[in-house]
């Protein structure tokens, strides 16, 4: 599968440094080592994206239990002196958010 970049400048790509986007090690992959915008020409995370995005799988995170292991419960006494130690909040969601999330707006 070809992968096609278009830009209203092509020049823009041309740099005298290091080519950044790469082959990936495993097959049909690429990779570049630094900040990719879509949308935005000043990302501050690896990925920014200034629009809606569409995903058609699975988003991973750190927290998902797939990607851990020797999960256990903690001692009792523990598990309370960490939920003292917890910042709780209430929160109401932002009205044009819920609306375009289809959710409640509290």
């Amino acid at each position: 599968e070809n992968i096609s970049l278009q830009a209203s400048n092509p020049g823009q790509f041309e740099h005298d440094s290091d080519v950044q986007w790469q082959r990936g090690a495993a097959p049909e992959t690429i990779a570049y080592h630094g900040r990719v915008g879509i949308n935005t020409d000043a990302p501050d995370e690896a990925l920014v994206v200034c629009g809606n995005a569409k995903v058609m799988g699975r988003v991973m995170h750190p927290s998902d239990s797939r990607a851990k292991q020797n999960i256990r419960e903690v001692d009792t006494n523990e598990q309370l002196k960490r939920i003292t130690q917890m910042r709780l909040v209430e929160y109401d969601y932002k009205p044009e958010f819920a609306s375009v999330m289809g959710i409640k707006d509290t």
